[in-house]
C-alpha cells in the first residue's frame, strides 16, 4: 500500500466529495456538493485542492478554463491506512483491546453480526 499522510478535516472533506463522484470532478461540481452542507469561499476548496495535488492524493488535469480533479488514492486505501494509525495509536495495536473498546461504546448485537460477516467474507 502507498505511504501517504493522514489528511485535516477540510481536505478529508474534499476527498470524501471526489469519492463519492464519478471521476474526474470540477471544481464547480464540488463546491455545489459543499454548499449542501456549509459554505466554503471557492478560494479555500482551490487551497485544499492545490495541497491535495501536492500531497498526491489528486491528479489535477486541464480542460478549456477548469481543472478536472481525479483520485489518486481510493477511499478503501486510504480508510484502511487510517484504520491501522488508529489501532496504533490508540491501542498499541491491540486487537483486542480495540474489540473490548467497541464492545463498551454500545455496539448492537446485530451490528457485531454484520461485522462478523464483512469479516468473513473478505477473508475469504
Amino acid at each position: 500500500m502507498k505511504e501517504f499522510c493522514s489528511l485535516p478535516d477540510g481536505e478529508l472533506e474534499i476527498m470524501q466529495i471526489i469519492w463519492d463522484c464519478v471521476p474526474p470532478v470540477s471544481r464547480g461540481a464540488i463546491e455545489e456538493k459543499l454548499l449542501q452542507e456549509k459554505h466554503l469561499a471557492p478560494t479555500t476548496i482551490l487551497t485544499f485542492l492545490t495541497r491535495l495535488c501536492d500531497k498526491g492524493f489528486l491528479r489535477a488535469e486541464r480542460q478549456g478554463r477548469m481543472n478536472l480533479y481525479t483520485p489518486l488514492i481510493s477511499r478503501r486505501d486510504y480508510l484502511a491506512k487510517e484504520s491501522r494509525r488508529m489501532l496504533d495509536r490508540l491501542y498499541g495495536g491491540s486487537l483486542s483491546a480495540f474489540a473490548v473498546s467497541l464492545c463498551d461504546s454500545g455496539i448492537t448485537k446485530e451490528e457485531l453480526a454484520q461485522l462478523q460477516t464483512m469479516l468473513e467474507e473478505d477473508m475469504l
